[in-house]
């Protein structure tokens, strides 16, 4: 099913497609982190002067990340927070968050402060002609096995699907949020940036693709990498590309 004329002319009726945006965090054991990032995005997006809400993902962690999270927004009523009384997974937090977004555009990047919101603002015109941003890393801050797992994993992707996006997993993405209203997810692993991004080329929503800096992490740990999550992942990514060449056959 292919989004259609109807639909554009819909959004374009409704204004401007970028004066109303969710911004999202998910969080594990960010505790050092998650108030400098949102604090960070809060700034940016006063100076915009747009409609905004802010949300922050809390995946079960085990640190101060929670109090922190609700700390914040009890000062802002712009910012919200869901909390998984158990990590529940990477996939899973991104669904809670685009759950819980209310306005048109939605964007989400790691609570880990490895990226720069002060990058999305040039994002924002995109949406005008496309229906999601993709960015890829220029500099990954990743050690050598890191960044050799992430070049064939996105390789490996991309050939499963017919794809052709540079970064597959990069947490800096921008969306129309009518595309969550019509796909189904289901992953609650690391298979979630894969399959949001196949599910949604199939359906015929159109990509584009931006640089983006990476930094390296100053405090918490990085998860995804654990044998049993990748291990996971692969099996998920068979299961999808079945489910999506069933789709388009019916």
């Amino acid at each position: 099913m292919n989004h259609d004329a109807a639909d554009i002319e819909a959004e374009s009726s409704g204004g401007n497609i970028a004066s109303s945006i969710s911004v999202f965090f998910p969080c594990y054991n960010e505790q050092e982190n998650v108030k400098h990032t949102v604090e960070k995005a809060v700034r940016m997006l006063d100076q915009l002067g747009i409609d905004y809400e802010i949300i922050i993902v809390n995946d079960g962690s085990r640190d101060d990340t929670g109090k922190i999270a609700d700390d914040l927004a009890a000062e802002n009523n712009r910012i919200k927070v869901v909390n998984h009384k158990q990590n529940l997974g990477y996939g899973a937090a991104l669904q809670s968050g685009f759950r819980a977004a209310t306005k048109k555009l939605v964007f989400y990047t790691d609570g880990d402060g490895q990226f720069d919101i002060g990058e999305l603002p040039p994002l924002l015109a995109l949406m005008e002609q496309f229906d999601i941003v993709s960015c890829f890393r220029t500099n990954r801050r990743d050690n050598l096995i890191r960044k050799i797992n992430a070049w064939c994993w996105t390789k490996l992707v991309c050939f499963l699907f017919g794809m052709n996006i540079r970064d597959i997993d990069c947490a800096f993405k921008l969306y129309k949020k009518k595309i969550f209203d019509n796909i189904t997810l289901k992953s609650t692993g690391a298979l979630i940036d894969a399959e949001i991004l196949a599910r949604a080329i199939s359906m015929g929503y159109t990509v584009t693709q931006r640089p983006v800096r990476h930094y390296p992490r100053t405090a918490g740990a990085q998860t995804g990498a654990k044998l049993k999550v990748i291990l996971r992942a692969f099996r998920e990514l068979f299961e999808l590309r079945r489910e999506i060449l069933k789709d388009k056959v019916q």
